[in-house]
């Protein structure tokens, strides 16, 4: 019996000790990466934002990828277009300083949702939608279920169909029980990560390297807390569960613009992803060299194509798949 009080103490302080460790990165992160913008409340939580540039120019709206934050796209990508255009950047529900109340708000069509209501708020009816990754998939939800509001799509290496298995650096974030995310994120999840930031980052960004500056200018900091891994969490499941019916609705795109990859994208397939979209009028163009980081490591090649896209929202696209 004192053995098995002994081990239950020993496993308890553990876990209380990886919360403290939790509790000390978390301040951290939020010391190095502050608040940028301003929040918003919307059904079901709030989002958090940034802006530049004209409001009387045509507005661009940037969402970013899983795991991300609005910094994504302040990083470079916001100045290079704020001259000429009105531009916003988001946190998607839950992520960077944005928030959401349930799990199940991780799902497209409600993520969508939440972030065409803030646009609602914010009296923008005809948004440039740049999504990168996850938020390619938001976008296209977006430019389904409000097409009347979104003007064009310009697309980052997005994810837009159902994959065959979740990507490997992001294999841990596969939990599908409420609980056990809680209680992963608010103990072992946020030490781990940063043991292994560095792997995960070279995972993600090959096979490029990440900037040095990643975790404070690229806002990567924010990825150690627990609410930073249970959103990412909610999103792979919720994604999972929805993204089949949103691919069944492809038909009914009526929203011109583009889709733009690195053609050594390492964690979404070009092919997969981009080739099957110029059926439903996206074109489609790969760069040779870069990877799934793009928005970051090539923020010229990227603010150029989202202005092609936008100068030309409501001309027949050029459908076919073009590499430089």
């Amino acid at each position: 019996m004192t053995t098995f009080l002994v081990i239950v103490l020993l496993i308890a302080g553990f876990f209380v000790g990886m919360n403290l460790w939790t509790r000390r990165l978390t301040r951290q992160g939020l010391d190095r990466v502050p608040k940028l913008g301003q929040i918003v409340p919307v059904q079901g939580g709030s989002i958090h934002y940034v802006e530049k540039g004209d409001p009387s120019n045509q507005s661009i709206v940037m969402i970013h990828g899983l795991a991300g934050q609005l910094q994504h796209f302040t990083y470079a990508i916001m100045d290079l277009l704020a001259d000429d255009y009105h531009v916003i950047a988001v946190d998607r529900p839950g992520c960077g300083y944005s928030t959401r109340d349930a799990a199940d708000l991780g799902q497209l069509p409600a993520q969508a949702r939440m972030i065409q209501e803030f646009l609602d708020t914010k009296g923008i009816t005809n948004a440039v939608l740049v999504g990168h990754s996850l938020g390619g998939a938001v976008s296209l939800a977006m430019a389904l279920d409000h097409p009347g509001k979104t003007k064009a799509l310009a697309l980052l290496a997005p994810l837009t169909q159902k994959l065959p298995e979740t990507p490997q650096v992001f294999k841990p974030l596969e939990i599908r029980t409420e609980w056990l995310r809680g209680f992963i994120g608010n103990t072992i999840a946020v030490p781990i990560s940063a043991k292994t930031a560095p792997h995960a980052l070279s995972a993600v960004f090959d096979p490029e390297q990440p900037p040095e500056d990643f975790l404070d200018r690229a806002g990567g900091a924010l990825g150690l807390r627990p609410s930073a891994f249970i959103t990412a969490s909610q999103d792979v499941v919720g994604v999972d569960v929805s993204i089949a019916a949103q691919v069944a609705r492809y038909g009914d795109l009526s929203v011109h613009g583009g889709i733009l990859y690195g053609a050594q994208d390492a964690i979404l397939s070009p092919s997969a992803n981009g080739d099957p979209m110029t059926r439903f009028g996206l074109s489609n163009e790969k760069i040779e060299g870069l990877g799934h980081m793009i928005p970051i490591t090539a923020p010229d090649a990227c603010a150029a194509f989202i202005r092609r896209m936008a100068e030309h929202a409501g001309s027949p696209p050029n459908s076919a798949t073009k590499t430089v």
